[in-house]
Parts: structure tokens; C-alpha cells; sequence
């Protein structure tokens, strides 16, 4: 593991993230290139640069890097304004609460992505950091996620972070099962 002296955090918003798109696709690609994932179609980085591409044209799109010392991408997390129609979110019904139901059509509900760092900068609380300038940059009050369920140790961090698993869902027939967290305003 590389330790970081300093982290240099940086906003993007979706046209200026794809100027960056080879950076994130690489960190994607060292990222989930460990077992479970390698293999696996779902998390091929073909399909991750598809989604990737969708996500830069989403309403709210934005991303925030981390980069080392020597300018290395070292970590990022992006997401967008959570679409209340989104099939996933819909498929959870009543397991949503009232209070973010009416939060995301108004449009008051951040979809948080992805967050990653490098397996050399993991340990650090690079993803704590990233996610934490994320959630108070955005101006949505609530904060969504969802996390494999076997993904440890980000799946046992969420809660730590104050978000609460609020049902599990599939973001395609072929995906690992999820939980659907969310992170309330006072949380942030």
C-alpha cells in the first residue's frame, strides 16, 4: 500500500469529466479487476465505459477526483440527480421512505454511482474523504447509493457514514444482489 502525504481533490461536471474518461475507465479497470469481478460480464469495462457515457448526459452528473503528489488519479466518485422513475429505485416500492420518495420527484435526491480508489491507495480514507466533498458539494439534501452485498469492507462503511440499508435490488438480471442505502440530510 502507497501512502499519500496529500490528496488534491478536484470537481468536474459531465462535459468537463469526459476530457478525463481514460483516467476513470483505468482506475475502473484496476478497480475490479479481482475476483468476483473479473469475468464477469457486468463488470467488464466495456460495459462500465457504456454506463459511463450514459451517466456524463444525466441530469446533476458530476464527479470529484483524488490525485497523488505526482498528479496520479488515484480515486474518484461520481453520480448523478436520482431520476425518480430509475428502475432500480422503483422496483424497492414501499420499502422507500415517504419523506425520499417525495424528496427525488422533486428532484432533491443524489444517486451516488460509484466511489473507488485504487487497491494501492485503499486503507487510507481516500473514499471517505471523496465521498464526503461529493455529498456537501451537492445540492440535493438526501444521498442514495447502492453496494453489492458481499462488497466488504465499503458495504459495512456505508452505515458507519450514517446511510441505512433501506431494501435490496438487482440493477439488471444479470448483477449481483444490492443494497439500497440512503444517507439523510443530517447526515451530511
Amino acid at each position: 500500500m502507497t501512502a499519500i502525504a496529500s490528496l488534491t481533490v478536484q470537481r468536474y461536471t459531465g462535459e468537463e469529466a469526459q476530457e478525463i474518461a481514460d483516467e476513470l475507465i483505468a482506475v475502473y479497470a484496476d478497480v475490479y479487476n479481482v475476483e468476483p469481478y473479473i469475468g464477469d460480464p457486468f463488470f467488464s469495462v466495456p460495459t462500465f465505459i457504456t454506463r459511463l457515457h450514459a451517466a456524463f448526459e444525466m441530469p446533476g452528473f458530476g464527479v470529484i477526483t483524488g490525485r497523488a503528489n505526482d498528479g496520479t488519479l488515484v480515486g474518484y466518485v461520481h453520480g448523478v440527480t436520482l431520476d425518480p422513475e430509475r428502475a432500480w429505485w422503483v422496483s424497492l416500492g414501499d420499502k422507500r421512505p415517504a419523506e425520499v420518495v417525495e424528496a427525488a420527484e422533486k428532484g432533491e435526491v443524489f444517486w451516488l454511482r460509484e466511489l473507488m480508489t485504487l487497491p494501492t491507495h485503499q486503507g487510507q480514507g481516500i473514499g471517505r474523504r471523496l465521498h464526503d466533498v461529493m455529498v456537501a458539494a451537492r445540492a440535493e439534501p438526501w444521498t442514495t447509493l447502492t453496494c453489492i452485498v458481499d462488497n466488504e469492507p465499503a458495504r459495512s462503511a456505508y452505515p458507519r457514514w450514517g446511510y441505512s440499508v433501506i431494501g435490496r435490488i438487482k440493477h439488471a438480471p444479470e448483477s449481483p444482489v444490492y443494497d439500497a442505502m440512503v444517507l439523510p440530510p443530517s447526515g451530511r
